[in-house]
């Protein structure tokens, strides 16, 4: 059996969110076209009779401007300093830019066997591959260059082979029936957080943040003689911005924007939890949050 951490690394929106959930089979990690989206490294935990693989989907490599930023480029530090592996993700549709860059500069010093896929080759002419691939061979020593597509499902069962065979023979690290170590109250939130950020726009997706902050179930009284009614979860969330002018924007003309985030946000819960679910939403100003360690704690601590 084989068994072990494999740290996804690259640039901001380079699929590794689609990528864990794809080869979990089901939806861990909240997905985005915006930046950043990825805050908080979390686990997706693959196992099978060969053994166990345990992602690690880290926040995309950039340089941090905020306290923010900072932790979460601590994050990216951390798993490639405790991972078995390393794996490079790049979007190979777009050209080869400074935040390329700067990501292999961070990689140049790591000691951890390093894979490089080269993501989204459904998007791109099968004539620019083979450059690309002989362009990233010789800038750093990695095992194997896997061209995939993780929306796709392409190539990523030679990807799981390929890491099976390079893991080291060890036991499982979780329980076989494990998939991830986030929180459902961190799930959540993030779910409220992936509804928002697909409806704003510029620098909102950077200045906001979610804190669910209750979570509770409510049963109705029954009235005499009929069937109980069945329990309604409560969940009571913020949303955290920086200004008012950005307030006013999250919630929109005659709170139609906020009512769409709260609306879409509420149908994927009660998916995901089977039950109906009232979601109250509230839209909090906290200036520079980003630089304020205690905001920054209460919004790690729902990993917890």
């Amino acid at each position: 059996m084989n068994s072990g951490t494999v740290a996804l690394v690259g640039r901001p929106n380079a699929g590794k969110s689609t990528l864990i959930n794809r080869i979990l089979g089901r939806k861990i990690a909240i997905v985005s076209d915006k930046p950043q989206t990825t805050r908080i490294s979390i686990l997706g935990i693959k196992t099978t009779d060969r053994g166990q693989i345990v992602f690690i989907d880290n926040p995309g490599i950039h340089k941090p401007l905020h306290g923010l930023n900072r932790r979460m480029m601590n994050f990216v530090f951390t798993s490639l300093e405790t991972a078995d592996l390393v794996c490079l993700l790049v979007d190979a549709p777009q050209p080869f830019g400074h935040g390329d860059a700067f990501v292999l500069e961070t990689l140049k010093n790591v000691s951890k066997p390093l894979f490089l896929l080269l993501n989204k080759v459904d998007l791109i002419r099968k004539d620019k591959l083979l450059p690309l691939i002989d362009r990233y061979k010789d800038l750093l020593a990695f095992e194997e260059i896997i061209p995939v597509s993780a929306l796709k499902g392409i190539n990523l069962d030679r990807f799981e082979d390929c890491l099976y065979r390079a893991l080291p023979e060890a036991d499982r690290l979780y329980a076989a029936d494990e998939i991830t170590d986030q929180s459902q109250r961190f799930f959540l939130a993030e779910i409220i957080r992936e509804k928002l950020l697909a409806r704003v726009e510029q620098e909102l997706p950077f200045v906001t943040a979610v804190l669910l902050e209750q979570i509770e179930e409510r049963r109705a009284e029954t009235p005499e003689g009929q069937a109980p009614r069945p329990p309604v979860i409560y969940l009571q969330a913020s949303i955290l911005v920086e200004k008012d002018s950005q307030r006013k924007i999250v919630i929109g003309r005659q709170a139609q924007l906020l009512k769409a985030i709260g609306s879409e946000a509420r149908r994927e819960i009660e998916d995901i939890l089977k039950t109906r679910i009232y979601l109250d939403l509230q839209v909090k100003v906290r200036p520079r949050w980003r630089d304020s360690a205690d905001v920054l704690d209460l919004i790690e601590g729902q990993k917890r």
